[in-house]
């Protein structure tokens, strides 16, 4: 859905209502992978859709396939979400991947927990595919306490997984989702 005037101040209007704000700027670049946590509540879709709205980007949004019955799967498409079977972890990476550089512009939107729930070890997926499409990381997160969705750096993964995986996972921590932190 290519956001209009309408539907961004749409977007706006809920984000202020609701007493949200957007820090950060958007990078002007055609291909990324953007990261978003910590994720931990339902919330993260609504106020993460409405600053997608409210900015007048597009971006492609991993979702649980169990998410796309009727009528929201018509909705969640429209806006971009592309259902994903979690049992086939590698397909996503590949076909992520091959849909990134088949696009001349698109931001490929995940969560690195793959889960509200708190984890231990983020998962690599996002890392996998920014190395192999060979596009900038995005970090943007939640910080419930201020209302704030945040858009950061772009980070630049150097081939050294573990030690990048640690550096971001190290940027992350100030920032608090709804029922936890970023760790």
């Amino acid at each position: 859905m290519k956001p209009n005037r309408f539907t961004r101040w749409c977007g706006r209007s809920l984000l202020r209502l609701c007493g949200w704000r957007i820090a950060g700027e958007l990078p002007d670049v055609p291909k990324l992978v953007m990261i978003v946590a910590p994720h931990s509540s339902n919330w993260d879709g609504l106020w993460g859709m409405a600053v997608k709205i409210a900015c007048g980007f597009e971006v492609k949004v991993l979702g649980k396939a169990q998410l796309f019955w009727w009528p929201l799967g018509p909705l969640l498409r429209r806006l971009g979400a592309i259902p994903v079977d979690r049992a086939n972890a590698g397909g996503v990476v590949r076909q992520a991947v091959d849909a990134i550089r088949a696009a001349p512009r698109i931001w490929f939107v995940v969560t690195p927990e793959g889960t509200r729930k708190r984890v231990e070890k983020w998962k690599s997926g996002f890392y996998k595919i920014a190395v192999s499409a060979q596009v900038p990381i995005l970090l943007a997160y939640f910080h419930y306490p201020e209302k704030v969705v945040g858009l950061g750096p772009l980070f630049h993964p150097t081939g050294d997984a573990e030690a990048d995986m640690a550096a971001i996972r190290a940027w992350y921590a100030p920032w608090m989702g709804k029922h936890r932190g970023s760790t």
